[in-house]
């Protein structure tokens, strides 16, 4: 008999921001520590893991006005393993964006397959000078990685849906995952980093396209109504405090 997906959030630690990059020029001056967090599934096709965190030591010199504060016990090995799983056990990384805070951890995970939006790695290998920043960590692609580049909307497995929801960077996509008996589970990444910013249509300070961002924010309120889903914020200290973290995790009936 299939295993049963299963979810669970693993905590990557925290980072400072700007109030401004938050809500794009809005409340400037007021800094504000947000969460990372990674997504894993384990379903009946493979362990997969949305985003990967960030390298503590590689914001430090490079971003280290970010104030990165990471454990141990909160980088990807550990956090896979307070959910029972190695790295080799991860079949594949799927990364949102390749900003610095989605993708630090892909370096562990040398025996996944990295799915991509096509537009997503050329813009990380080719940035626009306002965009290094963002992509400060290359460490993705190290020799022998694998990726499986994408378009468009994609089920990368049995109810393992990816959205492509572009304007916070070229190629970023959304996660929608189908549990048994219980509302999905819609993980927008950075298309809107809070509650708050999300309902007035305010999408985060850093982004490559601001009419497509706003655009793919519409479109993940109309992807929550269709699937009557559970958004999941990645950038949000309250909505965070409320969510079930690994070893705790998420699944159907």
């Amino acid at each position: 008999m299939a295993k049963a997906t299963r979810v669970w959030l693993l905590d990557s630690g925290s980072l400072v921001i700007d109030q401004s990059h938050i809500t794009w020029n809005v409340g400037a001056g007021n800094p504000v520590r947000f969460p990372v967090y990674s997504v894993l599934i384990e379903h009946p096709d493979g362990l997969f893991l949305f985003d990967t965190g960030f390298d503590e030591d590689l914001v430090n010199e490079k971003l280290a006005f970010e104030l990165p504060q990471q454990t141990a016990a909160q980088t990807i090995p550990a956090q896979l393993e307070l959910a029972g799983f190695s790295t080799d056990d991860v079949d594949a990384v799927v990364n949102s964006h390749l900003h610095f805070d989605h993708c630090g951890g892909n370096k562990h995970l040398t025996r996944a397959t990295t799915y991509l939006h096509e537009d997503e790695i050329r813009a990380a290998r080719s940035p626009e000078p306002f965009e290094v920043l963002g992509y400060a960590d290359r460490s993705w692609d190290h020799p022998g990685a694998a990726f499986s580049l994408l378009s468009g909307d994609v089920e990368l497995a049995r109810g393992l849906h990816l959205f492509y929801t572009p304007g916070h960077t070229a190629g970023h996509y959304s996660l929608l995952v189908e549990l048994d008996g219980r509302n999905p589970l819609l993980f927008m990444a950075d298309v809107a980093y809070t509650p708050a910013a999300y309902a007035k249509d305010q999408q985060a300070g850093f982004h490559r396209d601001p009419v497509a961002g706003v655009r793919s924010i519409r479109r993940i309120r109309q992807l929550a109504k269709h699937w009557d889903a559970d958004i999941f914020f990645t950038h949000d200290m309250d909505t965070y405090k409320t969510y079930r973290l690994a070893p705790d995790f998420y699944a159907g009936s």
